[in-house]
């Protein structure tokens, strides 16, 4: 499922098209140390980079990397496959960019029960202040990965002299993009609230998946799981016990954590994993036995561990499909910023649907019981509602969202006739699109009567 060492299966591992050929290399001479630099565009990229020396930090210029023409074919002087990947898994922080294990947040998380939300908001203000300073990634919407895939699409292009290459669509049935409903339970408060939460997203026709401490938080009878798979919607397992120390110690002891949260996942019959807080080590998360996982943020300004994958996609993460967190969560916009509007969701759901991405929340039960945070997650729901009929969005589980992408990824796109066909498990939910070459950025079409033109990136 990983992308394959040529360029073209790299391409065509992403938008599932034909390979034709391998007409782009990566250049020798790739520098030793990764670094920032950019693209023609300006999309900024993090990796080891020939012909010029790429920046140890995030700035305002960076070099520039260009692709050179050769005599058989196009020189490219980065590997992208290391580049996504570094994006993906974080790597250009230099680790976890704020120390999210230090002594002062050890203490922050054993204290943390004795403390109401209005004690922690302003102690989180206080160690998230300059956030809207960060530079990269791009808030609020970060798509650099799909950027990257986009710009080295129409490099192959160009190359080729292709106005357009067939591709299988990201979503199932034609879908515009995809809408994700997640909750996060904290507490027995919002674990009792769950069942009026299901009743609302009902009545906007949003099913949701609710990820469930195991351990030291809440009972977790076996009623209370069933009643939420009853009514159609999802539950996943939240990491072991919600102490912020999943990922503090060694791999060792990380390990024997995830003994026991692998067996909760086999008890709680759930496929996905969340950690608490959105900690994360990727490199670690190969221990988990789940199908999914989504504690990985696009854009963690707002986040206790600063990074994010830069990506308002699914991705694999070894043999897990990672649905990453693509929008503000609750508890940062009502607590963190004061803001009871849906402005910035709305912002960030725009943003993401014009990029065909995906839209993925977090609304925790325990911050939505009082009004004022409810009547904002009702706004956010007729909101959603209403967009999946005018925009054509998914809104689907996160179970559904792994099947799919699982599913698509083991997809072909064959000649038949004086068309293309896709072939493989689910091919009849699939749909044929286009990228198309436009004054050297590509758009995308799908293949259906009355085509409508789909730009990819603004």
């Amino acid at each position: 499922m990983q992308p394959s060492n040529t360029i073209t299966s790299f391409l065509a591992d992403f938008y599932r098209c034909p390979e034709f050929g391998a007409s782009i290399k990566v250049a020798t001479g790739l520098s030793p140390e990764a670094g920032f630099f950019s693209l023609a565009d300006g999309t900024v990229s993090f990796g080891r980079v020939s012909g010029i020396r790429p920046s140890a930090r995030m700035s305002a210029i960076l070099p520039e990397a260009r692709a050179e023409r050769t005599a058989t074919g196009i020189a490219l002087p980065f590997d992208p496959l290391e580049v996504i990947t570094n994006l993906q898994l974080e790597k250009y922080t230099g680790g976890i960019s704020s120390d999210p294990h230090g002594m002062v947040r050890q203490l922050y998380y054993l204290l943390r029960p004795l403390m109401p939300v209005a004690v922690r908001k302003h102690l989180q203000r206080f160690s998230l202040r300059g956030w809207e300073r960060i530079p990269f990634p791009q808030w609020p919407v970060d798509r650099t990965v799909e950027r990257i895939y986009e710009w080295l699409l129409a490099v192959e292009m160009k190359n080729r002299g292709l106005n357009e290459i067939p591709f299988i669509w990201f979503w199932p049935e034609g879908h515009s993009a995809c809408v994700c409903m997640t909750h996060d339970v904290e507490t027995s408060v919002g674990r009792d609230f769950c069942t009026h939460l299901m009743d609302i997203n009902d009545a906007y026709g949003i099913k949701s998946s609710f990820q469930v401490v195991p351990e030291d938080r809440y009972d977790v009878p076996e009623e209370f799981l069933e009643s939420i798979r009853h009514k159609g919607f999802e539950v996943n397992v939240h990491d072991l016990n919600h102490d912020g120390q999943l990922f503090s110690g060694t791999r060792d002891q990380f390990v024997q954590r995830v003994e026991r949260i692998n067996a909760y996942g086999k008890q709680f019959r759930a496929r996905g994993f969340r950690s608490a807080v959105l900690y994360r080590k990727q490199a670690w998360m190969s221990e988990l036995d789940f199908d999914y996982d989504m504690s990985v943020p696009s854009v963690a300004h707002l986040d206790p561990q600063r990074g994010g994958c830069c990506s308002v996609m699914p991705f694999f993460m070894g043999d897990m499909v990672e649905i990453p967190v693509t929008t503000i969560q609750d508890y940062s916009l009502f607590h963190i910023l004061g803001d009871y509007s849906t402005q910035i969701w709305e912002q960030q759901v725009a943003g993401i649907s014009d990029s065909h991405g995906l839209a993925s929340f977090i609304v925790h039960p325990d911050y939505i019981i009082e009004s004022r945070a409810r009547r904002t997650y009702e706004v956010l729901l007729a909101y959603l509602a209403e967009k999946r009929i005018t925009d054509n969005l998914w809104a689907a589980l996160p179970g559904e969202i792994n099947d799919w992408w699982r599913a698509r990824s083991s997809m072909r796109l064959v000649k038949s006739g004086g068309g293309w066909t896709i072939t493989g498990d689910e091919s009849e939910r699939a749909r044929v699109a286009y990228a198309e070459l436009h004054d050297g950025k590509v758009s995308y079409r799908l293949e259906a009567a009355n085509e409508s033109l789909l730009t990819a990136s603004k």
